[in-house]
């Protein structure tokens, strides 16, 4: 087929070829048929051959050294796809004779037209740089130049270049340093992940630790907390405390620098990307870059990760491990997240233990003990293992959880499981040298499992422990110890070792009872198999038996082996792994990995910022190749127009993050104003001073954003309606708009409107329902008007999509059926179901009032219009029913005949029960039917068919949530009791701003009546609102806690034994309450 004359023939070849090769099999033996094709017209069967070429070009290099010429060619081919694949077969080609030949294709490549064969060529370099590291300089004046591209195509793939040949070479990244920052959001996500990791390395050169003050605070008080014994060192110190005072006076408040604030301001919305890489890369360069204020934001999108594959999982909790160790706050909110699952495996399990253990403090101890007792039942013997040295570290931890866990590790020692037991004792030893004298109880509770514990490790815990502490067991140590030396011949080494110990121990404090005892366990131990036995059986009989020959150090055998011993610290195995990089090979296997490159320290003084200000002049000199000047180096022209156009930013930072320091974080990026901006305006003129004045400072700042904005905007093509007056600072423009904010609230909720849309379609489509939950949060305070909004710290700013020819339109309200009570009247009767049992169900179902939906609208009915509610009254056919209510109305000019139900569709389970039919309804007139429906505790909906005497409509059924429940009656301490039944997995707890209409008492109870038929709860507290009720069908308990803070501040709380219902019925409830 290959040797044919028909390209449709070849084409088919070479897709059965590459088909072979992609399932691993072998197909060097066909390279001759295939080069003989390279020099083929047609450019699929071309495109497959280089595909083949790169793949066996190594292995068969004489044939592809036959066809060079051919491929030098190609590199001049007029599509682009022929070039870069003829570039990237002679790379491949791993022959030194042919290094000029790719050294000119690769030069040639990097001006090229195409960014994708500027992207191969700067694949090339480091396979040339592998081949010849002699051709370094010649390549680094190819990176120089494909680093000036402005494509995002070729970014990443130049950096990474940049990293394998020349990553010391760190004045190349200089001029390129803002650009690479803006088109990080538009590089692809590999490129992502390797621009994000050079740049952290880069910025720990280049900007002061933005942590600098605090922690030269933390030094100091370790200096004072480990001072040294020496009265010299104290005076040494005493020195440097006094040099140091004037030094920590005189330093200024540190001002974080404007490439600094620009580099962590542009990966920030990274953190939501679909690629775990990516977030893994950007939570690593918070960690290293950001304040501490800062990095909280991270949190979240790392216990994102937690939910994909164990892999992932694996590499994220090593990385979550490190952090909790130095920042414990930023997961603690997140401590539900790592609780462990049966379905984890091992090395996930313990990874969490790690971190759980890690996070304990004295406020969650009692929670975290809690899970650590269900984990010791699991069937998996080194997870629990893990879990009794968990207990263990946390009780060294906390001392006030020391003997509640000493006292649980005890009962441990009953277990049937020899292994628990086993673990136990050791991790018991620990703990118990931490203060022997209270304990010795339990030293003897330990004596007694001599006899039935086989573990090697354990036995030899126990008697270390009882030859230690010996004067506290007086009576109970000479009897281990003639137990022992029965069974001596038949203990592991260890255990052998230890009883050696115990017998001299003995031997010294009570030699009495012990003397023959020790003898006997001597000779049999000088004539054990093991030499270390032999060797320590000869060392102690010298050491404590004085003779003649013994030396002097016999005289001190008593201190020797009765030292007082220091307890030992359980540490955690992540303590020191903060010196590797976060996210790296090396910090997964905590040693250093081929290739690595350490985490430059902090400079001492901040590097000279100006070397990042990039010359217009120099740049049009160097970019001779491309045809157009890119945009980036136009800049200045634009700013010297000194537009003050105000705009929103394009990536809002109080957006997509709702983490545990948001509130801190955005205020921190507000604050930073005048650092915000990434300073090429300081390009167009290079002699302006740093101290220049703040005005001129802000207008630079707004200049610098619109012109961070405006690659991205540029496709929209809309014309952008600019405010004609020009403010000076930030603050006026913040005045002005506080004035205008009723005039605008219109074009304004539009513009937040689709600014929101636009960054919740950036999201991954993957995120968990959590943050889904937080964007529709969002998304509805931004659709409602601006005065109900917490003012934003941020500039208002004009939008592109602002359309001021359009009004947002109305939505649709749905009309309430019982609206018959007065307000007065509302707040009586809810008065009244506070003490009365029988009142509170009539009562909350009138003052909720009840909405109304379409079921069948008049234009589709041809003149019969149906609407429905849920009349939240008992079915009285059947109980499990929902009481659906049908007003039917007829428009038409006619009379309708036999109005019925039809051909009824429904999920397995559910079951309904038809209305009467409608024998005649005459034109004009409406009707009302009931039927019911079993839903089945599901939002399924129930679909149909109504039928008149001519015509079928297809109608369906959808319940809300709330009306799938019917409200029960339960005192405060009934609710109490139930809800504790319902905690961990059954209770969702969310945090909420409630709106400014609904702060008071009686708009939130009549908000969360409305979203769920609940009744009313009585309670002390006035800011408490309780409510409870069970699901229809299987009539499990729903109980919801709203709870207000102050400023608006509340939070709900739902306890719902079926998760499913509880996680829909808190979405709900709080649109409800902030809308």
């Amino acid at each position: 087929m290959l040797d044919s004359n028909k390209d449709s023939l070849k084409l088919e070849a070479m897709k059965r070829i590459v088909a072979m090769i992609a399932r691993g099999k072998n197909a060097s033996d066909l390279f001759p048929a295939v080069v003989k094709n390279v020099a083929c017209k047609n450019i699929e069967v071309k495109k497959l051959v280089y595909v083949y070429l790169v793949r066996y070009a190594e292995e068969q290099q004489d044939l592809a050294l036959l066809s060079i010429s051919t491929f030098q060619r190609g590199l001049k081919d007029p599509n682009q796809l022929i070039r870069a694949s003829a570039l990237r077969v002679l790379s491949s080609i791993r022959v030194t004779i042919i290094v000029p030949i790719m050294m000119l294709a690769i030069k040639e490549a990097a001006s090229d037209m195409s960014p994708y064969v500027r992207k191969t060529a700067a694949h090339a370099i480091p396979k040339l740089y592998s081949l010849d590291p002699e051709q370094k300089d010649q390549l680094i004046e190819v990176i120089e130049k494909l680093l000036a591209d402005k494509t995002t195509l070729v970014a990443g793939s130049v950096v990474m270049a940049f990293e394998e040949v020349c990553p010391e070479r760190i004045e190349l990244i200089h001029k390129n340093y803002r650009k690479l920052c803006n088109l990080l959001i538009d590089v692809e996500e590999w490129g992502q992940v390797v621009i994000i990791n050079m740049l952290t390395r880069y910025a720990r050169t280049q900007f002061l630790n933005p942590n600098m003050n605090e922690s030269l605070l933390e030094e100091g008080n370790d200096k004072a907390f480990y001072g040294s014994d020496d009265d010299e060192d104290e005076e040494e110190d005493e020195k440097d405390k006094k040099a140091e005072a004037p030094a920590m006076a005189k330093r200024k408040p540190y001002v974080m620098d404007p490439d600094h604030r620009l580099l962590l301001r542009n990966t920030k919305p990274l953190l939501q990307s679909r690629n775990a890489a990516v977030v893994m890369a950007v939570a690593q360069l918070y960690f290293h870059l950001a304040p501490k204020a800062e990095v909280g934001v991270i949190a979240k999108a790392l216990v994102r990760l937690l939910r994909s594959h164990s892999e992932v999982q694996y590499v994220v909790l090593q990385n979550v491990a490190t952090m909790t160790i130095k920042r414990r706050g930023m997961f603690e909110p997140y401590l539900k997240s790592f609780y462990i699952r049966s379905t984890d495996p091992t090395q996930i399990k313990v990874l969490k233990l790690e971190v759980l253990t890690n996070l304990a403090n004295e406020t969650n101890i009692s929670t975290i003990l809690r899970e650590f007792q269900t984990y010791i039942k699991s069937m998996d013997k080194d997870f629990v293992a893990a879990t009794i040295q968990a207990i263990g570290r946390c009780a060294t931890n906390i001392g006030e959880v020391r003997d509640t866990c000493l006292n649980g590790l005890v009962q441990l020692l009953s277990n049937r499981d020899e292994l628990v037991v086993a673990e136990s004792v050791v991790v018991i030893k620990k703990l118990l040298q931490m203060q022997p004298e209270k304990h010795s109880d339990i030293i003897k509770h330990m004596a007694k499992l001599t006899d039935n514990i086989q573990v090697p490790m354990a036995r030899a815990s126990i008697l270390w422990l009882i030859g230690e502490y010996c004067e506290h067991v007086p009576k109970i140590a000479p009897d281990v110890l003639r137990k022992m030396a029965k069974s001596f011949t038949n203990e592991e080494d260890i255990v052998k070792l230890q009883i050696i110990n115990l017998a001299a121990k003995l031997y010294l404090t009570n030699s009495k009872q012990t003397k023959l005892l020790t003898q006997y366990v001597l000779n049999l131990a000088k004539y054990d198999q093991n030499y270390d036995i032999r060797d320590r059986a000869r060392f102690i009989r010298q050491l404590i038996v004085p003779t003649e020959k013994s030396g002097a150090l016999s005289k001190y055998a008593k201190k020797l082996f009765l030292a007082l011993k220091p307890a030992p610290i359980l540490e955690s195995p992540f303590k020191d792994r903060d010196h590797f990089q976060l996210g790296s090979l090396s910090h997964l296997l905590n040693a250093k990995a081929g290739g690595y490159q350490e985490l430059p320290d902090w400079p001492e003084a901040a590097p000279d910022p100006s070397v990042r200000n990039v010359e217009v002049f120099t740049l049009l000199e160097r970019v001779t190749t491309l045809t157009s000047v890119p945009e980036w180096t136009k800049c200045s022209s634009r700013e010297k127009r000194k537009e003050k156009k105000v705009e929103k930013p394009f990536y809002s930072d109080s957006e997509g993050e709702s983490g545990p320091t948001e509130s801190a974080d955005s205020e921190s990026d507000s604050a930073s104003g005048l650092e915000s901006g990434s300073g090429i305006e300081e390009s167009g003129s290079g002699s302006e001073s740093e101290e220049s004045e703040e005005g001129s400072e802000s207008e630079e700042e707004e200049e610098e954003e619109e012109k961070d904005k405006k690659k991205k905007k540029k496709e929209l093509k809309k014309p952008v309606q600019e405010s004609e007056s020009e403010q000076s600072s930030e603050e006026e423009v913040r005045k002005h708009e506080r004035k205008n904010k009723q005039r605008k609230s219109d074009s304004e909720s539009e513009s937040d409107e689709e600014d929101d849309s636009e960054s919740e379609s950036s999201r991954s489509e993957s995120e968990d329902s959590e943050s889904e939950t937080e964007v529709k949060k969002k998304k509805k305070a931004a659709e409602s008007k601006p005065p109900s909004k917490p003012v934003k710290k941020e500039k208002k700013e004009m939008s592109l999509l602002d359309l001021d020819d359009f009004e947002p339109a109305p939505s649709p309200q749905v009309t309430p059926v019982n609206t018959f009570l007065s307000s007065s009247l509302v707040t009586d009767l809810e008065g009244l179901s506070l003490s009365d049992t029988v009142l509170s169900p009539a009562t909350t179902s009138p003052c909720s009032a009840l909405k109304s939906y379409e079921l069948l609208h008049r234009i589709t009915g041809e003149g019969l219009c149906v609407e429905y509610c849920f009349s939240r009254q008992p079915f009285s056919p059947d109980g499990n029913m929902v009481a659906v209510q049908m007003q039917v109305t007829n428009n038409s000019t006619s009379d309708t005949k036999n109005l019925h139900m039809e051909d009824v569709k429904l999920q397995s389970g559910m079951r309904v029960k038809e209305f009467p039919e409608i024998e005649l309804l005459p034109a004009g007139e409406s009707a009302t039917a009931v039927m019911g429906i079993d839903f089945c505790d599901s939002t399924q909906a129930a679909n149909f068919q109504l039928c008149t005497h001519t015509r079928k409509f297809f109608v369906s059924i959808q319940p809300p949530v709330g009306e799938l429940m019917r409200p029960v009656f339960l005192t405060e301490n009934e609710f109490k009791k139930e809800q504790g039944q319902l905690m961990g997995m059954n209770e969702i707890t969310e945090k909420l701003t409630l709106d400014a209409k609904c702060r008071n008492e009686h708009a939130i109870v009549q908000s969360v009546i409305t979203a769920a038929n609940l009744s009313r709860v009585p309670c002390g507290s006035d800011r408490e609102c309780r409510f409870a009720g069970r699901t229809v069908t299987s009539g499990s308990l729903v109980l919801a806690t709203v709870a207000s803070k102050e400023e608006g501040a509340a939070q709900l709380t739902v306890n719902c034994e079926k998760m499913v219902i509880g996680t829909m019925l808190v979405k709900d409830i709080l649109l409800a309450l902030t809308q």
